[in-house]
């Protein structure tokens, strides 16, 4: 075994700062050296830089200022900044490259790590929607077939490996955002008196961000019809990607936009709504843990565990299947989903048993 186990982390996006939190904190307590690169996906200060403070993420080694242009642009740039940080590092430095989820940050660190011989530890492995016109999709089954080690949040995703032939280095651990959800739901951050006026309402939190959503006026004009027909206040933290768009649309007064909101703010919002609207991933499973209806304006999931159990009703487009999922009430039973709340410290045991044996 070596002296020390040497990872380097690669993140980009909101999500990521999310999980590498509590990841970091469990692999520092074991005595394995981290370096964090930030790829720069996510750059709006919003987004990107109160994550780190926040959530006392230890601070990256660089950040590549990756963030915008198309898919390919952007992966290209990460790719070119990685691979520059593990070569001046020098062959052998790292042990592995740890990465998260389903991001261009996340593919182009697979990439970078396989044709230089480095193990990819890939956080979120084997989820499936099964719906490849997503570039999330395409970048989880290319991260997957390429890592050595995959981190799965439930039994159920087992089965989408193997169809692909993965069996070897798969453990399911749980999920390291549910690690984060309790370590910091009870937090006391003041929030804006406009939103603290909202809180004291039955309000429903609607977040919207997908390119499928946002960039198509016609779903988006048929999700802001379904939206005006909703009764209750909508208090809708607005994605960059939607600010230069919402000002073309003539908003109900019911429905309030507000600035992007940290993780700590977004707890907060969330534990006092009344119900979820997204087409987030990781709000679907933040949704179920807070015991709120999630309502996901997408044409499927890869969280399907939270679909089954019927806590999450995922209706498209259609006003008919909006309606529907508004007025289902909530299952009597909530099963437990996605771990205990200890898949950071899972992870980190997984990895340095990892190293242990394969110095033998």
């Amino acid at each position: 075994m070596p002296k020390h186990i040497q990872l380097l982390t690669v993140i980009g996006a909101r999500p990521q700062f999310v999980k590498a939190s509590v990841v970091s904190r469990a692999l520092s307590k074991a005595t394995i050296l981290e370096d964090i690169l930030h790829t720069g996906q996510h750059f709006d200060s919003n987004m990107d830089a109160v994550f780190f403070e926040e959530l006392n993420i230890p601070m990256p080694v660089a950040n590549l200022n990756a963030g915008g242009g198309t898919h390919g642009e952007q992966t290209a740039k990460m790719m070119v900044g990685i691979e520059k940080q593990l070569l001046e590092k020098g062959v052998g430095f790292y042990d592995g490259i740890l990465v998260y989820g389903d991001t261009n940050s996340t593919l182009a660190a697979a990439l970078v790590g396989a044709k230089l011989q480095i193990p990819i530890f890939h956080i979120e492995a084997g989820l499936r929607s099964y719906n490849r016109t997503m570039p999330e999709e395409v970048n989880r089954v290319l991260t997957d077939q390429l890592s050595s080690l995959l981190f799965c949040p439930s039994n159920d995703v087992i089965g989408n490996l193997a169809k692909e032939g993965i069996t070897k280095g798969v453990h399911v651990v749980g999920d390291v955002m549910h690690d984060a959800f309790l370590h910091y739901q009870n937090n006391n951050t003041k929030l804006s008196p406009e939103i603290e006026a909202i809180l004291a309402s039955s309000f429903i939190l609607l977040t919207l961000h997908r390119p499928s959503n946002t960039d198509s006026p016609e779903h988006l004009s048929a999700i802001l019809e379904n939206l005006k027909r909703v009764k209750s206040p909508i208090l809708w933290p607005v994605h960059p990607r939607m600010q230069s768009k919402i000002n073309s649309y003539s908003l109900p007064e019911h429905i309030k936009p507000v600035a992007p909101l940290s993780y700590f703010e977004l707890l907060r919002v969330l534990s006092a709504c009344n119900m979820v609207i997204t087409d987030s991933g990781g709000l679907q499973k933040e949704a179920y843990w807070a015991k709120k209806k999630c309502i996901t304006l997408r044409e499927e999931t890869e969280w399907v565990e939270t679909v089954q159990c019927g806590w999450n009703h995922v209706v498209g487009h259609g006003s008919s299947s909006f309606n529907a999922a508004l007025q289902t009430p909530l299952p009597k039973h909530q099963p437990q989903l996605y771990g205990a709340g200890d898949a950071s410290e899972r992870i980190t045991s997984i990895i340095f048993n990892y190293f242990a044996s394969n110095s033998k």
